[in-house]
């Protein structure tokens, strides 16, 4: 079945959590399609995991296209949601309507994010009136990284609490199909999910959301740089590839790769006229 805008509302109603893991390549999205994950995002993280940039602020609208673009073209059943990098939606209404065309049209994402609450309601507001959902991302927003001082957990005071549940609501009633909660006390994240009626999806905000995201490198141990204290490694896939990269660098130098059954053959007569 298709994944869409309506089929998470239906989810979230019926209590059956949503799945959202970061792609950024075709096969990789091919891969994640197949084992039925809900919803592929296309985070501006590429930033960090893809480019080596030391966070998101870099990334342009165009390197968002660029990888939305080979994301849509392997998923299939799985919602295609696409960042908008920063600054391709602060400064005006108006470019934040034509940059989040972009990425429907020329990245085929089925839906955009946004990372911000009541500043950024007027944008979402008109996003939607264009008829693109929108997923909204409140709380440890990553495009904030320096108005924050660092990557830190919000909403641990009341008046943060507070605000972070005005965020949601007004979010909500700006339009948006879904928000992201990331650096958020689970106990807080699972009264903002109570409180508004779309779904919410959790980064580092406990099992109280609708759904979960993590970026795909954490969760696979493949991008060390750091790891945050959210992510579970389901999969040594790191160790795994670096193993194959020493095995494959081996069996080329002792000539061992490639053997008889990995090349092509041609007749002895077809050589002998050669010489």
């Amino acid at each position: 079945m298709k994944n869409t805008v309506t089929s998470f509302q239906q989810q979230k109603n019926a209590g059956d959590k949503i799945t959202m893991l970061t792609c950024y390549d075709y096969s990789v999205a091919k891969l994640m399609d197949q084992a039925e994950i809900n919803m592929l995002l296309v985070g501006d993280s590429l930033g960090q995991v893809m480019l080596g940039y030391e966070n998101t602020l870099p990334v342009t609208i165009d390197d968002m296209i660029y990888h939305t673009r080979a994301v849509a073209r392997g998923a299939s059943k799985a919602f295609v949601l696409a960042d908008l990098p920063f600054m391709s939606y602060q400064i005006s209404v108006q470019d934040a309507v034509l940059n989040a065309g972009r990425l429907i049209k020329e990245g085929r994402a089925h839906g955009v994010k946004l990372e911000g609450g009541t500043k950024v309601c007027p944008q979402i507001k008109a996003i939607v009136e264009a008829s693109i959902p929108v997923c909204g991302h409140i709380g440890l927003t990553p495009q904030s990284v320096n108005e924050f001082g660092g990557f830190k957990v919000q909403g641990k005071t009341e008046a943060a609490a507070r605000q972070l549940i005005a965020d949601a609501k007004a979010v909500e009633a700006a339009g948006a199909f879904m928000i992201v909660l990331e650096g958020v006390p689970a106990k807080l994240a699972e009264i903002v999910t109570k409180e508004i009626n779309i779904p919410t999806i959790g980064i580092g905000a406990g099992p109280g959301c609708d759904g979960q995201v993590l970026v795909y490198q954490d969760m696979l141990a493949i991008f060390s740089d750091f790891t945050p204290k959210f992510v579970k490694q389901f999969a040594q896939v790191g160790e795994i590839m670096q193993q194959a990269f020493r095995d494959y660098i081996t069996e080329v130098k002792e000539g061992s790769f490639p053997a008889k059954e990995h090349t092509y053959t041609v007749s002895d007569e077809v050589i002998d006229k050669l010489y």
